[in-house]
C-alpha cells in the first residue's frame, strides 16, 4: 500500500510545491498575474478533462499500467523543465504533470479499493488521504526551500527524481491486479449510474469539502492580513488548516471500519464542521483565522475518507477506476468553484459575506437529509 500512498503524496507535493513558488521564483516566465493564472489553472485544468478518461482507461487495461505511466510520464515532463530551463518549457512542463497525475491519482485510488477488502476501505482511504495531505502541507514549505536554494530548475528536479522512484517502488511493491469482465454499458447507463445517490452524494460531499479546504487555503490568509497579522501567523494558520485534516483522517477512516462512525453520519457532520469553519473564520483577529483554520481542516478530513470508502463499497469492483475518476473530477470543480463563490460574494459585499456563503451551503446539506429522514420516518 505504501506505493500508492507515496503516489498521493507525489501529486499533491506537485500540485502546490510549484503553484506555491511560481510568481516568487520564475519571473522570467510569470510576466504578469493573468500569466500565473494561466500556469495555474494548466496543472487542474488537464485533471478535469483527464481523471474521468484515465478511470476508465484503468477499468480497461488494468490500473496497475496506468499507475506505472503515469509515474513515469510526471517524472518525464518534470525532467523536461528541469533540462530546458526555458520560460517556454515551463507551460509544458506544467501540462504534462497535470495530465499526468490525472493518470495516476484515480488509479491509485482505485488500487486502495481493489487492494483492501470492504471491511477496511475506511482504515485505507484514511491513511491515503492523509499522505496527500502531508504532500499539501509540504509542497509550499519544502519547495519553497528548494526553490529559494536552487530555483525552479532544482524543484522541478526533485520532482522527477520523485515520480521516478516512486514508479520503480510501485513496479516492484504493487501486485498485478487484472482488470474484471464487465458487461457493456451505454452512455446512458453510465448517466443512471453517475445520478445514483449512491455516486452524487459522496461526490458532492467531497467536492464540498475540497471547497472550504481551499477557500481556507486561499482566503484566510487574506483575513489575517486585514487584521493585522503577519506573515508568519498567517502561514500558522494555513499549516493548522491541512496538519488537522491530515490527523483526523486516518482516525475517521479507523472509526468507519471499527463500526463506531456512520458514513452519512460521519460526512454531515464533516460537512457542519467545515461551515462553523467557515463561520469562525468570519471573526476578527487571529482567534477567528486560527478555529477557522482548525474547524475547517477537521471537518475537511473527516469527510474525505469517508466519501472515497462509501463510494468503493457500492460501486462494482470493474468499474473502480471510472467512480474513480469521476469523483476526482467532482472534487477539482468543487476546488475551483469553492473559491470563485468566495471571491464573487466577496467582490459585491465583503469576505464576511463570501464566507457566509460558502458555510450556508455546506450547511444546507445536512440539514435538508435530516428533514427529508424525519418526513421518511
Amino acid at each position: 500500500m505504501w506505493p500508492l500512498y507515496a503516489a498521493g503524496f507525489t501529486t499533491a507535493f506537485g500540485a502546490h510545491g510549484i503553484a506555491a513558488n511560481l510568481g516568487a521564483f520564475s519571473k522570467d516566465a510569470v510576466t504578469s498575474l493573468m500569466v500565473l493564472g494561466g500556469l495555474l489553472a494548466l496543472y487542474d485544468g488537464a485533471e478535469v478533462f483527464l481523471k474521468p478518461v484515465f478511470g476508465t482507461l484503468a477499468d480497461r487495461i488494468g490500473a496497475r499500467p496506468v499507475l506505472l505511466g503515469g509515474l513515469i510520464a510526471f517524472a518525464a515532463a518534470s525532467g523536461l523543465y528541469a533540462v530546458a530551463d526555458s520560460p517556454g518549457w515551463l507551460w509544458a512542463a506544467r501540462l504534462g504533470q497535470g495530465a499526468a497525475a490525472s493518470a495516476f491519482s484515480p488509479s491509485a485510488s482505485a488500487l486502495v479499493a481493489r487492494l483492501n477488502p470492504a471491511a477496511g476501505h475506511g482504515r485505507a482511504f484514511g491513511s491515503y488521504g492523509f499522505c496527500k495531505s502531508i504532500g499539501y502541507t509540504l509542497g509550499p514549505l519544502l519547495g519553497g526551500v528548494l526553490a529559494w536554494a536552487g530555483g525552479l530548475r532544482l524543484l522541478f528536479t526533485v520532482l522527477a527524481v520523485l515520480g521516478a522512484a516512486v514508479a520503480v517502488w510501485a513496479a516492484l511493491a504493487v501486485p498485478v491486479v487484472a482488470p474484471l469482465p464487465k458487461a457493456r454499458q451505454t452512455v446512458l447507463d453510465l448517466a443512471r449510474r453517475l445520478a445514483d445517490p449512491a455516486f452524487l452524494a459522496p461526490t458532492a460531499a467531497l467536492a464540498a469539502a475540497t471547497a472550504a479546504l481551499s477557500v481556507g487555503v486561499g482566503f484566510l490568509p487574506v483575513s489575517g492580513r486585514a487584521a493585522g497579522l503577519g506573515t508568519i501567523a498567517t502561514g500558522a494558520a494555513v499549516s493548522v488548516l491541512a496538519a488537522c485534516a491530515a490527523v483526523v483522517q486516518p482516525k475517521a477512516g479507523r472509526a468507519l471500519d471499527e463500526g463506531r462512525l456512520t458514513t452519512r453520519g460521519g460526512i454531515a457532520a464533516g460537512l457542519l464542521l467545515a461551515a462553523a469553519g467557515l463561520a469562525c473564520a468570519m471573526l476578527p483577529g487571529l482567534t477567528g483565522v486560527l478555529a477557522g483554520a482548525a474547524l475547517t481542516g477537521a471537518g475537511t478530513g473527516l469527510i474525505t475518507p469517508l466519501g472515497f470508502a462509501a463510494l468503493a463499497s457500492s460501486t462494482p469492483p470493474e468499474r473502480l477506476g471510472q467512480t474513480m475518476g469521476a469523483a476526482e473530477l467532482g472534487r477539482e470543480l468543487g476546488d475551483a468553484g469553492g473559491p470563485l463563490l468566495v471571491a464573487g460574494v466577496a467582490t459585491l459585499a465583503t469576505l464576511t459575506y463570501g464566507y457566509a456563503a460558502l458555510a450556508v451551503l455546506l450547511a444546507a446539506g445536512p440539514l435538508l437529509g435530516l428533514l427529508r429522514h424525519r418526513r421518511r420516518t
